[in-house]
């Protein structure tokens, strides 16, 4: 009996040393492990980061473009109605001058 218990004690200690080496060989791959885990992570950061940075840089684009194309309309609305005024005060003289002509 006394047999049987060393054997047991025997494999118990061969388990509890697979164990730690087991053990041993995980917490030297951790490091790694972590530092791989960061690099992917600051890797995911800096492209979701440039993409939000492209997407902020196209809508400031766009609403630039319709900026400036508000403000060609305005010129142009400006423009016609300086148009507009001018053939107004033609159109005025000229119905003036139909009128004293028939009087």
């Amino acid at each position: 009996m006394n047999e049987e218990r060393v054997r047991q004690i025997v494999e118990l200690e061969k388990q509890a040393q697979a164990v730690r080496e087991k053990a041993a060989c995980q917490a030297e791959q951790l490091p790694a492990q972590a530092e791989k885990e960061a690099r992917d992570l600051v890797e995911q950061a800096r492209a979701d980061a440039k993409a939000q940075a492209e997407k902020l840089i196209a809508e400031a684009q766009a609403e630039e473009e319709g900026e400036h194309l508000l403000q060609q309309a305005r010129q142009e609305v400006e423009r016609m109605k300086a148009q507009a005024m001018g053939r107004f005060d033609r159109a005025v003289s000229f119905v003036l001058n139909r009128l004293t002509e028939r009087e």
